[in-house]
């Protein structure tokens, strides 16, 4: 085994993916500033595999998302499908495996950081799907994508919670049981009119699940969602 083929066997380790073909990842680590200032590579760099895996993992993403919030609408799937897939997240996963390290560069972008530059080894990261895909396959390329970014979807969707403590319990409830009937109701309202404090309950198919108050009708109801969600164990006070 050469030097180069020692040195892609290391991340080929850290992303748990071998290639029968080395050459693919070979591709997804040259960035076009080394191929245009080697005439022998031609064309030879990831631009056309960090297309390809845009599409794979927003596909991969997509699929996952749609089965795993089912109560969630096209707009919400399509606002946490496009945080997941963002450069910023891309460039995590490059981090986590230290991809700047094996990127080959022309001598210019090596000189000015782009070794470390976010949107290079975003690109990059995109650029080992597609390799990993033509290599192995949607199932090699989706066990990949999924390792890398599960962990950061269930943070997006959590910290959603801390938002909007009703649209994650209607959520959970209804993923529980289709048929579970969700109601909030005013039991009580104190204080004058510019300072009222409402009190609400929370009724699951009629039976009280959890109270909260606030100065409007809103902010009762989300508070008495997060009581709930407290007691189901989803989240911690």
């Amino acid at each position: 085994m050469n030097k180069k083929n020692k040195h892609f066997n290391e991340l080929e380790t850290s992303i748990g993916y071998k290639f029968k073909d080395i050459g693919f990842l070979e591709n997804a680590l040259t960035h076009s500033s080394y191929s245009n200032e080697n005439k022998i590579y031609k064309r030879i760099n990831n631009e056309r595999l960090e297309f390809l895996g845009d599409s794979v993992l927003g596909i991969v993403v997509s699929r996952y998302i749609y089965k795993e919030f089912p109560n969630y609408p096209e707009g919400d799937l399509s606002k946490l499908r496009a945080q997941v897939v963002c450069e910023d997240m891309l460039n995590e996963i490059a981090v986590k495996h230290d991809v700047g390290k094996y990127l080959v560069l022309g001598k210019g972008e090596e000189t000015t950081g782009g070794r470390d530059r976010k949107s290079i080894l975003a690109d990059a990261v995109e650029a080992i799907i597609a390799a990993i895909y033509l290599d192995g396959g949607l199932e090699s390329a989706d066990v990949f994508i999924l390792d890398n970014l599960k962990d950061n979807i269930n943070t997006l969707v959590k910290g959603k919670i801390f938002s909007d403590y009703k649209s994650y319990l209607q959520e959970y409830l209804q993923s529980q049981n289709s048929s579970n009937r969700i109601k909030y109701v005013v039991t009580n309202e104190e204080g004058p009119d510019h300072d009222k404090i409402f009190y609400v309950d929370l009724l699951v198919n009629k039976k009280k699940f959890g109270e909260g108050s606030g100065k409007s009708k809103k902010v009762a109801e989300q508070n008495a969602a997060k009581e709930a969600l407290v007691k189901l164990g989803e989240i911690h006070e």
